[in-house]
């Protein structure tokens, strides 16, 4: 039942706005989880509401709208100029391709709207995305943990904090 519960919350980090797969899945690895299971649910969990996002982006973009006229705040122009950045020289893929690791995927995908893609469009370069940052992510920490743990002699924070005595 634990495991469960641990899989579930790797799931609903990943589905947090800017908890990017590229952190979620060192995470649980880190935790002694182990690394597919962990890829797995943290790429779903992430692909689930960037493609919510995607489905809803009017409703979104409206809310977003409100929000800002509410608190009197201006959208962040630092990520936004950097999207732009990106966008002008690489286009969609570009966009989707880096966004997890230097915006954040949701804030990609926003900003893909605002510049012209279409959803459909999005939905696969996002899915693309995500998958490939997770699979490269996920060999990462499978390797690197598994370095680590050889090397400390440790199993994971979760584990030792599971140890009964």
């Amino acid at each position: 039942m634990t495991l469960i519960i641990a899989y579930v919350f790797i799931f609903i980090l990943a589905a947090t706005p800017f908890l990017e797969v590229v952190g979620v899945i060192p995470i649980g690895a880190a935790a002694g989880l182990p690394v597919i299971p962990v890829t797995i649910f943290s790429f779903l969990g992430n692909i689930a509401t960037i493609l919510l996002l995607i489905l809803l982006m009017d409703q979104v973009k409206a809310w977003m709208q409100k929000r800002r006229e509410k608190k009197g705040r201006a959208p962040s122009q630092k990520r936004a100029e950097r999207a732009e950045r990106l966008w002008k020289k690489f286009g969609l893929p570009g966009v989707a391709l880096l966004s997890p690791f230097l915006i954040g995927s949701h804030l990609g995908a926003v900003l893909a709207m605002g510049f012209g893609g279409t959803k459909q469009q999005i939905a696969i370069w996002m899915t693309i995305s995500v998958f490939s940052w997770s699979v490269l992510v996920g060999i990462g920490s499978y390797y690197g943990i598994d370095f680590l743990y050889n090397q400390t002699g440790r199993e994971g924070f979760l584990v030792d904090l599971l140890e009964v005595d």
